[in-house]
């Protein structure tokens, strides 16, 4: 790539942002007054910790690239895209073009934050600015606090203060097609394959980037039932944004208060991430951190292959193992059984978790996984164990979703019980009783 040196350009970096449409970081780089080029970053660090040359987030993205740069094609740009650590591909970047500055969306993760930081540093040792903005949520960082000013870590409260505070001005989109036209004339420059970046293509499908108004007017009836396609399936464009939060909290806060509450949920856990970064690793109440963990590592295979006895909880493994997607009422009681009834530490499931989930997303996966244990914030107490034949009965009744993923459930092959429910509950409450007494 060739650039005229006198033709200072401005780069937007896209991470977690894959649109042209309602992107704020990409709406402000337009309005600069310096032709924009995109650059996106096949991340090197990230990547190099998937062991599935099939990972179908990878092959997401990619896929996302390539629409994006016949997007960008038919305004007469360019897509620049890159592999490697971010760093060192800025470096490069800084010796190829004469770059004023680099506009960009906000990251919560600890990785990210730190990451953007290197970048952002080196950048202003160049002379050149470094911007970004909130594009992912509705609300971050410290837009809702508690009276004294510290963030929330109970979500009612949180909820309460989020409502109350949502007005226009948050949903409101960013009219970035308006300004297309400040967009650098390029080219097209390649994009390097897939086999190069290390990985295969996958024969995965992923689901449409719209939601139904039909589905939101059902969405309270029928989202905790598993063989009902009664939710949205949204998680992997959120967690890439393909589609933008403002757009859908808009739909949501006109047709469905419950929808709407998810991505409340969704706002909290970032914000618990951003303000408490400990949970990336550890308990966000240290006193479960003394809780002593079985991790009999038989057992926690039988789990990951979905072979536990446990039809609602075999199913819901063998429907993340051969689709990387999970029902959410399913997530929660294959976590539970998970922590309480092998008492195995909910950092094995969360990792497990992370490598298989298509919409994996460390803030809401961390958050669900700790409120599992009983060990974040909101937390199922210690003394809730699910029952997950009581679960099965309750939320699928018929046992079609248990038959779709477990058709051999009621045969003699089907193996037994792994673990007693009674025992199970009775051991899981006492190991945690005296984890949190010897807390003290």
């Amino acid at each position: 790539m060739t650039l005229p040196p006198t033709e200072p350009v401005v780069l937007f970096w896209y991470r977690r942002d894959l649109r042209l449409h309602d992107n704020a970081g990409l709406y402000h780089a337009l309005r600069s007054g310096q032709p924009v080029l995109p650059v996106f970053i096949f991340d090197q660090t990230i990547l190099e910790t998937l062991d599935d040359r099939n990972d179908r987030r990878v092959n997401f993205i990619y896929q996302t690239i390539q629409a994006l740069q016949e997007a960008f094609t038919k305004l007469g740009t360019s897509l620049i895209v890159r592999a490697g650590k971010p760093l060192e591909v800025y470096r490069k970047l800084l010796n190829e073009l004469p770059i004023r500055a680099v506009y960009t969306n906000y990251d919560y993760e600890v990785y990210a934050k730190e990451r953007d930081q290197a970048v952002a540093d080196l950048l202003r040792e160049n002379g050149v600015a470094f911007h970004a903005y909130k594009d992912q949520t509705l609300f971050d960082r410290d837009e809702i606090l508690t009276g004294n000013g510290s963030p929330y870590t109970v979500f009612t409260p949180y909820s309460r203060r989020w409502l109350d505070k949502l007005n226009h001005v948050y949903l409101q989109s960013y009219p970035t097609e308006a300004y297309v036209r400040n967009f650098l004339t390029i080219n097209p420059q390649p994009i390097p394959t897939l086999e190069a970046l290390g990985f295969q293509p996958s024969k995965a499908s992923f689901p449409a980037k719209t939601v139904a108004d039909r589905l939101l007017a059902h969405y309270k009836e029928s989202r905790d039932f598993p063989a009902q396609p009664g939710t949205s399936e949204l998680g992997i464009h959120l967690r890439f944004g393909t589609i933008s939060i403002r757009e859908l909290a808009r739909q949501a806060h006109q047709q469905s208060a419950t929808f709407l509450n998810e991505l409340i949920w969704r706002d909290f856990y970032f914000q618990v991430l951003d303000h408490f970064p400990h949970v990336e690793k550890r308990a966000f109440r240290p006193a479960y951190d003394h809780i002593r963990w079985r991790n009999h590592e038989g057992e926690f295979q039988r789990w990951c292959e979905g072979q536990t006895g446990y039809p609602i909880v075999d199913a819901g493994m063998r429907q993340l193992n051969e689709t990387g997607w999970m029902h959410n009422r399913v997530r929660m009681i294959t976590a539970s059984f998970l922590c309480k009834h092998l008492l195995i530490d909910w950092r094995w499931g969360e990792a497990y978790f992370a490598r298989k989930l298509r919409d994996y997303d460390l803030a809401a996966n961390n958050g669900g996984w700790q409120w599992a244990a009983g060990s974040g914030t909101d937390a199922a107490p210690y003394f809730r164990v699910f029952n997950p034949t009581l679960q099965a009965q309750k939320f699928d009744p018929q046992s079609d979703y248990i038959r779709r993923w477990v058709p051999e459930f009621q045969s003699l092959s089907y193996p037994q019980p792994m673990v007693d429910h009674p025992m199970a509950r009775n051991r899981a409450i006492e190991v945690y009783k005296k984890g949190l007494a010897a807390a003290q």
